[in-house]
């Protein structure tokens, strides 16, 4: 495909601007559509398919298998994730291509004969692996909306895994600090062990990915589902004692939900439902400090910090109650979502000293019986919006490849609750609604949103990583709403983030000042530095209808448009 030369001319551009900006970048401005996504040739992709008459679900569907080709700690075919739309009408969807647990798996698959948890066996190796989401998410997206041929939004992927790609800086580092895992986990070998040593610029070919992408281009889901792909799923399922069979993956399929909605300061929020907890805990979020004025207060200030911590601490306690796979249980989200009850609820809080989280317990509803991901945001000249979050949940997924197939597997069996009480990798507590059970899709923290301002498309936003994921987005829009900022500042901030438990307030280097920071351990707030907080991915649509982006900063993440 000669169209596809145009990778090849910009290598020396991503190899010379993927290492850390010695300054913050401001936010580019563009005319007619946006692509923003965590690595420069993805976001290249999904230009040069709106350029070429696509639209804002073509680009997503070929952002999401170039993703899975120049980014595979997180962009995948081997996982899954979550999809918030809004066409130029107005009107809105949700597709839900989240994992989900095979047939055979049980509620005590990862405790021993005590009771107890293995340590890693939810998280590491075959067993992890829950049945993968994207090809069929991307396929019903397609199907439903998609104007562009299916295999021409495949072709830039399989170009770029045949002909192979520059690997940055960052990449090589990675590659090389995980060898020893991939190693134990892929005692037969995969791609990312080819070279003994990594280096920026390293070509990274993967010529069995390739051929699975184009099983896809030719066959659509039955060319991952069936055949050929599923085969070396199945067989590399029976090396490590994984549970993954023919019939689950013949048996998966994507799911259309009614997106969860509600409303911030006369904007309207739009973003995804259970399974995923986003949704409802970023509504939740919003509405509990909506009474409060954050601006007058302004970024960061102590007392807007102690507002955002408390309504934080309290939002994450129910969410390790009350949510779950809304097909299996329950799910509150009416109550969870419910205004009045957020804002009665934050008036018990006293700014003047922390609620320790022992005390808070999750809220009571009449009647009623879970940190690497990537996300991409999309905006087409037809004014079209696509905000996508897609995981394999660890870093690198369960790190074993799908010997003969070149991809790796999720470990998002660790995102169910494997022991009511007992933390998963990234802290979080779950408890009943969250347990294993057979064909169950986990809970998640993706936080894909869409915002409209007097019912006009506005934003465009998500993140990944892991349980700050719902923290992050809340913060990077009360950064535009309330504080002023645009697209790349609102992305660019330092971030904090509390999830009830632990109690404490992690912090990235330059959050918080000093002086708030010691104001709050001087009333029991407790200050944890660490390092970087999520990646975020914004888009605002400007009263002129111009689009400014904002790629984050912390990644080699990249906007683009025209």
């Amino acid at each position: 495909m000669k169209r596809l030369c145009i990778y090849s001319l910009i290598i020396g551009f991503v190899l010379s601007s993927c290492s850390a900006p010695k300054h913050l970048p401001r936010a580019q401005t563009f005319s007619n559509a946006a692509v923003v996504t965590a690595h420069p040739l993805a976001s290249q992709v999904g230009v040069d398919i709106l350029k070429a008459g696509g639209n804002a679900i073509d680009a997503a569907v070929a952002v999401q298998f170039a993703l899975a080709v120049v980014y595979p700690n997180a962009g995948n075919i081997g996982g899954g994730g979550f999809m918030v739309y809004r066409d130029n009408s107005g009107a809105t969807n949700a597709l839900d291509f989240r994992e989900k647990a095979p047939a055979n798996a049980s509620e005590k698959m990862y405790l021993d004969k005590n009771d107890n948890v293995i340590e890693d066996l939810s998280v590491y190796g075959h067993l992890s692996a829950g049945v993968p989401g994207s090809v069929a998410g991307m396929e019903e997206a397609h199907k439903k909306y998609g104007k562009l041929a299916w295999s021409k939004l495949l072709a830039p992927a399989i170009e770029l895994a045949e002909n192979g790609f520059p690997i940055t800086a960052q990449q090589a580092e990675e590659f090389n600090y995980y060898k020893a895992s991939f190693t134990k986990y892929n005692p037969n070998g995969a791609p990312i062990l080819q070279p003994d040593i990594w280096k920026k610029g390293q070509p990274f070919v993967q010529k069995d990915l390739g051929a699975t992408l184009r099983r896809i281009a030719e066959e659509g889901r039955a060319g991952f589902y069936k055949g050929q792909t599923a085969d070396l799923i199945v067989n590399e399922m029976k090396k490590g004692k994984g549970i993954i069979t023919h019939a689950d993956l013949e048996n998966y399929h994507a799911i259309w939900r009614t997106p969860t909605t509600g409303y911030y300061r006369g904007h309207k929020i739009i973003c995804m439902p259970p399974p995923s907890s986003g949704g409802p805990a970023l509504v939740a979020l919003l509405q509990s400090v909506e009474q409060f004025p954050l601006t007058k207060w302004g970024f960061q200030s102590d007392s807007t910090v102690r507002v955002m911590v408390e309504a934080e601490r309290r939002v994450y306690a129910d969410r390790a109650k009350y949510l779950g796979d809304p097909d299996f249980i329950r799910v509150p989200v009416a109550e969870l979502t419910d205004a009045t009850f957020n804002q009665q609820r934050m008036q018990e809080v006293d700014l003047s000293k922390a609620t320790p989280s022992s005390s808070v317990n999750a809220a009571k509803f009449p009647g009623y019986e879970s940190e690497e991901t990537t996300h991409f945001s999309i905006v087409d000249k037809e004014g079209n919006a696509v905000s996508i979050t897609t995981t394999l949940n660890n870093s690198y997924g369960s790190r074993v490849f799908v010997q003969g197939a070149g991809f790796l597997l999720n470990d998002e069996m660790d995102d169910f609750s494997v022991k009511p009480g007992v933390p998963n990798i990234y802290g979080l507590v779950g408890g009943k609604a969250n347990a294993v059970q057979p064909n169950k899709r986990m809970l998640s923290s993706m936080t894909p949103t869409i915002i409209e301002k007097n019912g006009a498309l506005h934003m465009v936003l998500g993140t990944p990583g892991g349980s700050t994921i719902m923290t992050s987005v809340f913060q990077t829009i009360l950064n535009v709403i309330d504080f002023g900022q645009d697209a790349q500042t609102s992305v660019n901030s330092p971030r904090f983030h509390h999830q009830w438990l632990p109690d404490q307030i992690d912090v990235e280097e330059k959050a918080i000042k000093a002086t708030v920071r010691q104001s709050l351990e001087k009333d029991g707030y407790k200050i944890s530095p660490r390092g970087a907080i999520g990646r975020v991915e914004n888009i605002i649509v400007l009263p002129n209808k111009k689009l400014q982006t904002g790629a984050d900063p912390r990644g080699d993440d990249r906007a683009m448009g025209y």
